[in-house]
């Protein structure tokens, strides 16, 4: 079944930023919230990155127009009955999860696809509350949505396998390399990228490096992008932490168990950027300064 209309549940940053991925790929697409107000948040977000790029010249104005007008907003799950694909892009806990798609499940059509956006728990465990696990998969996007190029798309042992090849194209339709995984916990990227991050801050705690030269370190000596303790703060203390609890509740491996250093910054609402303090201090956000821990 060739995919026509996406519902994206979720309209904060992953979810805002499904939304104008799907839209501008040419799919008409409604994007549920639980308030009118986060509803327009979200999309007033998308319509200032659409004239963002009409500034740089990346689109014209009728393009966006075209973008916009596929576009819907809504604070009404049913508005999501029709929708030949949905996916979830809300809070990270299993709970939530499923009692969404348990409600999704008596709503929508038996053909309706259903996918996650979930980053570190089982795809597997959330289709459970469905009757329609051969039709589930995860799909998990990366931050910003509409730049990042990747897409993990993760089958189940249950997944159809149709639906599976459906899933991979679809990503490919939305401009994303779309690789394919396997439902185990962190998928691909967060099962590689979590431990070396845990691993960054041990070695701070350790007295190995200062922050600033374990990240000029692995940008310098590796030629990645960013620091460890900077992506840290960019992803969210808070976050990593969660996700750390997770896989090593899965996977009970000294690599992924969370660091002292990083559940005492957490309780201390140290969470990175957008609490304007982490790994560095984001008084002035466009120098930060490494923080003394």
């Amino acid at each position: 079944m060739a995919i026509q209309k996406v519902g994206v549940v979720g309209c904060g940053l992953m979810g805002s930023g499904i939304a104008q991925t799907c839209a501008a790929a040419g799919f008409t697409t409604v994007v549920r919230e639980v308030s009118p107000a986060i509803v327009e948040k979200g999309i007033a977000g998308i319509e200032k990155n659409l004239a963002r790029l009409v500034e740089k010249g990346t689109i014209t104005s009728a393009v966006q127009s075209e973008i916009r007008g596929r576009l819907h907003g809504t604070t009404v799950l049913e508005d999501l009955k029709d929708c030949d694909l949905i996916v979830e892009a809300i809070i990270e806990q299993l709970p939530a999860k499923r009692e969404l798609f348990s409600e999704l499940d008596r709503l929508c059509p038996a053909s309706t696809i259903f996918a996650s956006n979930t980053s570190s728990l089982t795809i597997t465990e959330i289709a459970t509350s469905t009757k329609r696990p051969q039709r589930f998969v995860g799909l998990h996007f990366f931050n910003p949505v509409p730049v990042m190029k990747l897409v993990e798309v993760v089958r189940t042992i249950a997944t159809d396998t149709d639906v599976y090849e459906e899933m991979v194209a679809f990503g490919a339709k939305l401009g994303k390399t779309a690789v394919r995984a396997h439902d185990s916990t962190g998928f691909i990227v967060n099962r590689l990228l979590v431990p070396y991050l845990l691993d960054a801050i041990r070695a701070l705690e350790e007295g190995v490096g200062s922050i600033e030269d374990i990240d000029n370190s692995m940008k310098l000596g590796c030629g990645h992008p960013m620091g460890p303790l900077t992506l840290l703060d960019f992803v969210g203390l808070d976050t990593t932490y969660y996700i750390s609890q997770i896989m090593f509740e899965e996977f009970h491996e000294r690599r992924f168990a969370s660091p002292p250093l990083l559940k005492r910054m957490v309780l201390a609402g140290w969470n990175g950027r957008k609490s304007g303090r982490g790994f560095y201090d984001y008084s002035d956000p466009k120098n930060p300064k490494a923080n003394q821990l």
